[in-house]
C-alpha cells in the first residue's frame, strides 16, 4: 500500500530532527524503522533527506509509505463484502455473522482477512491485514481496518488510549432490572479452556461496560426479550458476554454462555456504532450498521 502524506513545518516545529517531527505525529519507533528501509522515504522541499536531518520553519515534508508485500499466510478467497466506508487510511466493513475475523486451523479461508485479500489482489494493491477492533466469529457489525503502517499504529494507539468508541446491540431473555447501570466486574479464563472467559474478582484484569435498555418485546404471548445497547470502557475477551451472565441475562443464541437457541443460532450480539477521530486527518467520523436479520426479526422496529 502506498500512502503519500505531507506535512507543513510550522514555528512551534522549527530545527527539529525529522525522526523527532515525526515521532510528534504519532510515529511509533518500529514505523521509523520501517521507513528507513523504504527507498526515498523522505523528502524535504523535493530534496531526500535522512530521519536525523533537521527541518525549519516553512519546509515542506514529504513521507512515502510505500508497502509492496502481502501478508503470506492469507490465501485471497472471494466473498462479499459489505464495505461501510474506505479511503486512503482507513477501511470500515460491516462483517456478517458466522465469518472470523482472522483466519485460523479451522476456518483457513472462510475469515474476513480472506475476503480482504481478494479485494485487494483484484486492485493489484498489495494487502497486510491490519484489524483494530476484532469481533467474535459469531458477533457481527462494524470493525475498522487500518491500510498503511502508520495509520495502524494509530488506530491501535487509540484504541488502548479509549478513543474509538464501540457501542453494540444485544438481545436478552426477559424484563432487565435494573433497566441501566454499569457492569464492573473483572474476567480471567475459566479453568484450563483457552477460549472461555468468566468474572474472577481475584485474579481478573479490569473490565468496565455500561448496559441501557433499548426496547422490550414480548414474543409467542408469554416470552418478554430486552434489546441492550452496551458501551465498552474495556476490550475484554468475550465482555459483554460474560457481563451480561453475570447480571442474570445472558445473551440468547450464545452456545459457551447459554444455549437458548430458540429465536437464534448464535449470540445475539452486533457491533452496532463505531465513533472516533481519524487517524490522520483528525476528522470525526461515525458509523452505524443495522441489525442484521437474524436479530431484526425479533426487534423489527428499532
Amino acid at each position: 500500500m502506498n500512502r503519500t502524506l505531507i506535512y507543513q513545518i510550522k514555528e512551534n516545529e522549527n530545527n527539529l530532527r525529522i525522526e523527532q517531527f515525526l515521532r510528534k505525529q504519532g510515529y511509533s519507533r518500529q514505523n521509523l524503522t520501517d521507513l528507513k528501509k523504504m527507498p526515498e522515504s523522505i523528502l524535504v522541499n523535493g530534496q531526500w533527506f535522512h530521519l536525523n536531518q533537521r527541518v525549519y520553519t516553512g519546509d515542506t515534508l514529504v513521507v512515502h509509505i510505500q508497502e509492496i508485500h502481502s501478508s503470506q499466510k492469507i490465501p485471497p478467497v472471494y466473498m462479499p463484502l459489505s464495505i461501510v466506508y474506505e479511503d486512503e487510511d482507513i477501511l470500515v466493513v460491516n462483517k456478517p455473522a458466522k465469518m472470523p475475523v482472522h483466519p485460523s486451523l479451522n476456518n483457513y479461508r472462510n475469515s474476513l482477512a480472506n475476503a480482504l485479500a481478494w479485494y485487494y489482489k483484484e486492485q493489484n494493491k498489495p494487502f497486510i491485514f491490519r484489524c483494530t477492533n476484532r469481533l467474535d466469529r459469531d458477533t457481527s457489525g462494524l470493525t475498522v481496518i487500518a491500510k498503511h503502517m502508520l495509520s495502524s499504529n494509530l488506530l491501535s494507539s487509540m484504541a488502548q488510549s479509549h478513543e474509538i468508541r464501540r457501542e453494540y446491540l444485544a438481545i436478552v431473555r426477559g424484563h432487565v432490572a435494573p433497566s441501566e447501570g454499569t457492569i464492573q466486574a473483572p474476567l480471567a479464563r475459566k479453568g484450563i479452556s483457552i477460549v472461555e472467559r468468566m468474572v474472577d474478582f481475584e485474579h481478573g484484569e479490569r473490565a468496565v461496560t455500561h448496559y441501557k435498555t433499548v426496547q422490550e418485546r414480548t414474543l409467542n404471548e408469554k416470552d418478554t426479550h430486552s434489546l441492550i445497547r452496551l458501551q465498552l470502557e474495556t476490550g475484554r475477551t468475550h465482555q459483554i458476554r460474560v457481563h451480561m451472565k453475570y447480571l442474570g441475562f445472558p445473551l440468547i443464541g450464545d452456545y459457551l454462555y447459554n444455549p437458548d437457541m430458540e429465536y437464534i443460532k448464535r449470540q445475539a450480539l452486533h457491533s452496532w456504532r463505531l465513533t472516533f477521530a481519524h487517524p490522520i486527518t483528525k476528522d470525526p467520523m461515525s458509523f452505524t450498521a443495522p441489525l442484521p436479520q437474524d436479530m431484526a426479526v425479533l426487534f423489527p422496529d428499532f
